[in-house]
């Protein structure tokens, strides 16, 4: 039987969903953002391919770990982003990056699932469950209670705005922004609404 469940088409982009083969279980033991103490199994995780639009307006084709429930809507969103034409700098598995959250981000990654605590906390994060994910972390900022960026190529971006026509800028999300709107019509919640701290790069369900 094949492990490919479904496959979209919808006028340029390109997307599909499969069950967690034995390579890309190879691929997210190996690289340390999957084990057996994690709350999710994998059986309950869907590995998906999507095209989006690099930071040199170029076409590529993603990939990113969800969770079986949101994995179709996930597909539908990145549709979306993709006919806006929002950039995605690149969208590589977590394990790509031994499953450090801290170089993933270094690398502007797009990711989803990673076995993991939530930041600042002993609680997993929603990312252990994939549903959660970052989008071009270097533009969208975690920022502290105390204002304190930990990256240095996101301090540029603690002034939020959109102020040229760059793809860097594109990337930027903002409170009225249509990429964030979208993720909201599917009840995604967006880390820039929080308090205090504000995680503009997370969205989560």
């Amino acid at each position: 039987m094949s492990l490919m469940l479904t496959i979209g088409l919808f006028a340029d982009y390109q997307s599909s969903i499969s069950q967690i083969t034995p390579q890309i279980k190879k691929r997210m033991i190996e690289g340390n953002s999957w084990r057996n103490s994690c709350p999710v199994s994998l059986e309950d995780l869907r590995y998906l391919r999507v095209k989006h639009i690099d930071f040199r307006g170029k076409e590529m084709m993603g990939e990113i770990v969800v969770h079986k429930g949101v994995a179709v809507e996930v597909t539908e969103i990145f549709k979306n982003l993709y006919e806006m034409a929002y950039p995605v700098k690149k969208m590589k598995l977590v394990s790509s990056y031994k499953g450090n959250d801290w170089q993933s981000i270094e690398a502007d990654n797009t990711s989803a699932f990673n076995c993991r605590n939530a930041t600042g906390s002993k609680q997993w994060s929603k990312h252990s469950y994939g549903k959660a994910i970052d989008i071009n972390p270097i533009e969208n900022p975690y920022v502290s209670r105390q204002g304190h960026i930990s990256h240095k190529a996101s301090l540029t971006y603690r002034k939020r705005a959109h102020t040229n026509a760059t793809f860097k800028d594109k990337a930027i999300l903002l409170k009225n922004d249509q990429i964030v709107q979208l993720f909201k019509k599917y009840d995604w919640e967006w880390g820039g609404d929080w308090h205090g701290v504000k995680d503009y790069q997370h969205f989560s369900k």
